[in-house]
């Protein structure tokens, strides 16, 4: 077997699963229109019975063919969900392009104090939305990765601004030594920010800092700034390219060569044998709307490109094939499928693979999806990954009664909460 070992295993493998964001979070039943949390309620008390290390919610911040039901911003969310839980960490995705750094650190700040130091934050640059927050035009990726720097750089000064023993306890409640609390006078292009918070010393220091994003801007600022980069790598050598290469960009800004952990989704398609595993992916290809495909082909290439036209069963033209640089929307994206089309794909196998947005998928029985996994955590390329599903009765029994037991068997995942904050329970250093 070829050796992609980038380093050695150093913890256990930490899970995810997602809540909100579809049409199941409605009660179609008693009247469509409104909204119930029940639903991810179920899945986040499943996740913590199985020791799920967090639950995920995604953002979405505009109307159109990515869908809008089940777009409920993520922060309200969690914090409801924090009220009927007690271990599993909380990650809301939350854009630094449309929100100013001292609002998130007001909310992720109380997100964590109300969770008891279970906050985290998938910040993101935001691929759409421009046209709810005044632009007419997406900044540039450039200009956002550029703006993000300074949100976070704000952000993690904020959570800093109270020194140990700001507070300490008094016969009447906390004492403020106020000379313990001070300001950070921040100075940018984009934001000027006195400080200090208006939120006392959080339980985790800081939450728990994710990133998404894979372009070069992506892998500077995930480099610099997270501690779980959340991507999409499709094949183990995408994983070991890219870890390799945020990992080595992290130690040249001093933050040693384990930062930042790699986080993957999972999509999975699982059967009993191999000949029903055959027979699922068969259906899965068979019942594909290659008119919707279409689209959504075109949104992965950065929304420019139309492909209604195209046969199905060529590859796309080469001079249709957008350069990454010259594209602002979903950079990462058109990076993935034009690499994909240029190896020659045809324009059915795009639409299809498309499905899975770029992300990794696998198809296999219950032991070789474990292996596909263990593979990955064994190269040291795979410390968090995403499973989802657990509000589907099969795929709940699969992962409850199948892949998770196995991966416990293994000592791939463990047993149970490591402490009382997510960051301890993902085992990571405390902030610096």
């Amino acid at each position: 077997m070829r050796d992609y070992t980038v380093t050695e295993r150093r913890r256990t493998l930490k899970t995810v699963t997602g809540v909100s964001g579809g049409t199941d979070i409605y009660d179609a039943a008693v009247d469509p229109s409104r909204s119930t949390i029940a639903s991810s309620i179920e899945i986040a008390k499943i996740a913590e019975a199985n020791k799920i290390d967090a639950l995920f919610a995604a953002d979405l911040l505009s109307f159109g063919a990515q869908g809008a039901i089940g777009a409920q911003e993520p922060l309200i969310y969690l914090a409801a969900l924090s009220a009927v839980t007690s271990h599993v960490g909380l990650i809301a995705t939350v854009t630094t392009t449309f929100h100013h750094p001292y609002n998130l650190a007001r909310l992720f700040g109380t997100l964590d104090h109300v969770s008891n130091g279970r906050a985290a934050w998938n910040a993101v640059t935001s691929s759409l939305g421009e046209e709810n927050y005044g632009d007419q035009d997406l900044p540039s990726p450039e200009e956002r990765y550029a703006r993000a720097t300074e949100s976070l750089e704000v952000v993690n000064a904020l959570f800093d601004s109270w020194k140990p023993g700001a507070l300490v306890p008094g016969a009447d409640g906390a004492v403020l030594d106020p000379a313990l609390v001070q300001p950070i006078d921040y100075r940018g292009k984009y934001f000027t920010v006195d400080g200090p918070l208006n939120i006392p010393s959080l339980p985790q220091g800081r939450p728990v800092q994710f990133q998404a994003g894979q372009s070069a801007g992506g892998i500077e600022l995930g480099a610099r700034f997270a501690e779980v980069a959340f991507t999409s790598l499709a094949t183990l050598e995408d994983a070991v390219t890219y870890t390799k290469a945020i990992r080595s960009r992290a130690a040249e800004l001093g933050r040693g060569n384990e930062l930042p952990l790699i986080f993957s989704s999972f999509h999975a398609t699982f059967g009993a044998t191999e000949a029903e595993v055959r027979q699922l992916v068969n259906e899965q290809h068979e019942s594909t709307d290659f008119v919707a495909g279409r689209v959504r082909l075109e949104d992965m290439l950065g929304g420019r490109v139309d492909l209604s036209e195209l046969p199905l069963d060529k590859p796309i033209p080469e001079s249709l094939l957008p350069d990454p640089k010259s594209v602002n929307r979903r950079r990462g994206r058109v990076e993935i499928f034009g690499k994909l089309a240029a190896e020659g794909k045809t324009l059915r196998e795009l639409i299809i693979a498309s499905k899975d947005t770029g992300h990794w998928a696998e198809a296999g029985t219950p032991e070789q999806l474990v292996d596909a996994i263990q593979e990955r955590y064994d190269a040291g390329v795979l410390d968090v990954i995403s499973l989802g599903g657990l509000g589907q009765p099969r795929t709940r029994d699969f992962l409850e009664n199948g892949l998770l037991p196995e991966l416990r068997r293994r000592g791939v995942i463990g047993n149970d909460y490591l402490g009382n904050t997510f960051r301890e329970n993902l085992e990571l250093p405390p902030p610096r």
